[in-house]
């Protein structure tokens, strides 16, 4: 029995590497970030697979002992892969002491926080007991107010790749912005998780074991940065990105012991490793492997929503979550570089931009639906939302370039006149 459930979780994976990998494919016919299509299919796998052939074939498939096994795969793979994006965050340090990024961030920051705290409030007063779910209104609040402010920042990147030539200085400036954001927004979901957890006392004791945590980072830190560590590091690539997986997937074990998310284990092993020598190259081999797992963390959230009793689409709280994380962050964006004394088409470049959710939202959706916060209405009405705003990047991106290409001919003609 145990050979055959290996070969069945073997045969699983590979499955589910096809789907990711259609997923991409799909995505790119349709002009979409890769990561779109690959978190939707993913996504939609459990429950497609459960309305088509029935709760005896999704059972077959996917019983619940080996989907437990993909559980602790998927976190593993999600904690690896944000090793390395956490390990980028404080790029370009000199950068983020500038005015003109404190202020975009700040609009595109604390405007999102509001809009999120609005939705809270029809949630909390207004939505259906379903939706609205069992937790404690400061936890949920928070929650909410957190899951509108973040910004992707893996793709962002990438998509800033892609379109750096037409972007000018709004592509640096968004991503810049969006790194102080996701710092941010991962201590206040440790505010959101303590609250969830125990009150007062539970905020107390996240913010103990994210000091620790802290400490740890710092004294590994300086660690690896001798000169013995870095030598040993250029010479054993593969061995040292062994030591840092299970270093990582040790810090995210620490951290969900104590309260936390693994997630903060990952944030706090990515900002211990040094920037020189061959350590970017371990991170990469690292963040690679957790890359190719990411898609398992995707089609199990998938099969516990289809399995946890989700009733039908909350499309009201889909379109108001929608709405509200549009103009909070292309609006929070645009008022934040043009209070920086940045020209409009940047401004509303840099708005777009941030409004780019894909995989950091939907990490911060699942943390808060494993925790209780979010009910699985309230989950796939924000996903909605984070996969909505994600897509809107390239097409709106493209009109203000259209609109911007316009205008050019005819103030040139004006200046004529």
């Amino acid at each position: 029995m145990t050979l055959l459930n290996g070969v069945h979780l073997i045969a699983l994976l590979g499955v589910l590497y096809l789907v990711a990998a259609a997923g991409r494919a799909v995505a790119k016919l349709l002009r979409l970030p890769s990561v779109i299509g690959e978190i939707a299919l993913s996504l939609l796998l459990g429950p497609v697979l459960l309305a088509a052939a029935g709760p005896e074939v999704f059972a077959a498939v996917l019983p619940k002992d080996l989907t437990g096994v993909l559980h602790e795969v998927g976190d593993a793979g999600l904690v690896l892969f944000l090793v390395g994006i956490v390990y980028h965050l404080d790029h370009g340090s000199g950068g983020l002491r500038g005015r003109t990024v404190r202020r975009i961030t700040a609009g595109s920051f604390l405007l999102p926080l509001v809009t999120g705290m609005v939705f809270a409030g029809w949630v909390v007063w207004l939505a259906p007991e379903e939706l609205r779910g069992s937790a404690s209104p400061p936890a949920l609040v928070l929650m909410l107010a957190v899951a509108m402010s973040v910004t992707a920042v893996p793709v962002l990147a990438r998509i800033i790749e892609d379109r750096d030539a037409d972007l000018g200085g709004a592509g640096t400036l968004a991503m810049m912005a969006s790194m102080l954001i996701d710092t941010l927004a991962w201590l206040l979901l440790a505010v959101a998780l303590g609250l969830a957890a125990g009150g007062i006392g539970g905020v107390v004791g996240a913010f103990v074991a994210i000091a620790v945590g802290g400490v740890l980072a710092y004294a590994g830190h300086r660690g690896l940065s001798a000169r013995r560590a870095g030598t040993f590091c250029a010479s054993n690539l593969r061995t040292t990105a062994l030591v840092v997986g299970v270093l990582a997937l040790a810090a995210g074990a620490g951290a969900r012991w104590a309260g936390l998310t693994a997630i903060f284990g990952a944030f706090l092993v990515g900002m211990m490793i040094p920037k020189g020598g061959g350590w970017p190259s371990v991170v990469t081999l690292v963040s690679r492997i957790g890359r190719g797992l990411v898609p398992v963390f995707f089609v199990v959230a998938g099969v516990t929503l289809s399995t946890g009793g989700l009733g039908g689409m909350p499309w009201g709280a889909a379109l108001l979550a929608t709405g509200l994380a549009v103009v909070g962050k292309i609006g929070g964006g645009y008022l934040g570089a043009r209070w920086a004394g940045e020209d409009r088409v940047t401004g509303l470049r840099v708005g777009v931009l941030v409004n780019t959710r894909g995989l950091t939202e939907i990490v911060v959706l699942q943390v808060g639906y494993t925790a209780g916060l979010l009910t699985p209405g309230l989950f796939v009405a924000l996903l909605v939302m984070a996969l909505t705003t994600t897509a809107l990047t390239g097409p709106l991106l493209d009109l203000i370039d259209h609109r911007a290409a316009r205008a050019k001919p005819l103030a040139r003609q004006g200046g004529a006149l």
